[in-house]
C-alpha cells in the first residue's frame, strides 16, 4: 500500500453521549444499498458524524459473538467462582444455612448482568468506511469516536485471536501516517477477509 504523509492528524473524540442525536445525514447515500444504508446510517451512527454527500462504503457492528467472547475470561472467572462456592458451602461451612442453589443464583445474576453490559458495548460499536474517512464510534458513559481521512491512512493489518479464529471472525487495524503504532481497531467482525478486502480497495480507489 502506498505511503502518504499528510500535516493533520486523525481525531479521536471523546465526549458524553447526551449531545448525539440520531437523525439522518443530508447527502447521505450508499453505491451498494441505496435508502437501506441511509436507514441504518440514521439509526447507528451520530448525524453530525457524517458530512453532506459523503458516501458509506461499509457500514458494520462487530458479530454479535462479540457480546460472549468479548468478557469470555471475565464469564470463566464468574462460573470458577460460583462453582468454589457452592463446593465450599456442601463440603466447608454448610452449617451457614445459605442452600447451593442461592450461591448458584448469586452466580446467574453476576454472568447476567456481566452480559448485560457486554450487549449495551456492543450496540454502542460501529465501524463505518465512508468516500473519505475511517470511522469507528464505541463507549456506553463515555462515547469515543475515531476519524481518519483515507489519505492518512498507512496501513491496515488483519489479525486473529484464538477466540476469533475457532468462529470466522477477525480484527482490522488502522495505523496513519504520523505514528508507530494502530491508532484504532475494529473489532471481531464477521467475514473479515471480504471486509479487509472492501477497505483496502476503497483506500486505494479514494485516496488518490
Amino acid at each position: 500500500m502506498p505511503h502518504r504523509h499528510e500535516a493533520s492528524r486523525c481525531a479521536d473524540i471523546k465526549h458524553r453521549p447526551s449531545g448525539i442525536s440520531h437523525h439522518p445525514a443530508e447527502g447521505v447515500t450508499d453505491t451498494a444499498n441505496g435508502d437501506e444504508a441511509g436507514i441504518r446510517a440514521a439509526t447507528m451512527l451520530p448525524a453530525q458524524l457524517l458530512q453532506p454527500g459523503e458516501i458509506i462504503v461499509l457500514l458494520i457492528k462487530p458479530s454479535p459473538l462479540y457480546i460472549l467472547l468479548a468478557p469470555l475470561k471475565t464469564l470463566i472467572m464468574l462460573l470458577l467462582f460460583t462453582v468454589v462456592l457452592v463446593f465450599a458451602n456442601t463440603y466447608l461451612f454448610d452449617y451457614t444455612g445459605v442452600r447451593n442453589r442461592e450461591w448458584v443464583l448469586l452466580g446467574a445474576v453476576l454472568i447476567s448482568l456481566r452480559l448485560a453490559w457486554q450487549f449495551v458495548e456492543w450496540l454502542s460499536r460501529v465501524y463505518v468506511l465512508t468516500d473519505q474517512r475511517v470511522i469507528r464510534v464505541r463507549g456506553v458513559l463515555r462515547v469515543s469516536v475515531f476519524e481518519c481521512r483515507l489519505t492518512q491512512i498507512q496501513q491496515t493489518d488483519l489479525t486473529y485471536s484464538i477466540r476469533e479464529r475457532l468462529f470466522g471472525l477477525g480484527t482490522i487495524g488502522f495505523a496513519t501516517a504520523g505514528t508507530a503504532f494502530t491508532d484504532a481497531f475494529w473489532t471481531m467482525i464477521a467475514n473479515p477477509l471480504e471486509v479487509h478486502q472492501k477497505v483496502v480497495a476503497t483506500i486505494n480507489r479514494y485516496r488518490r
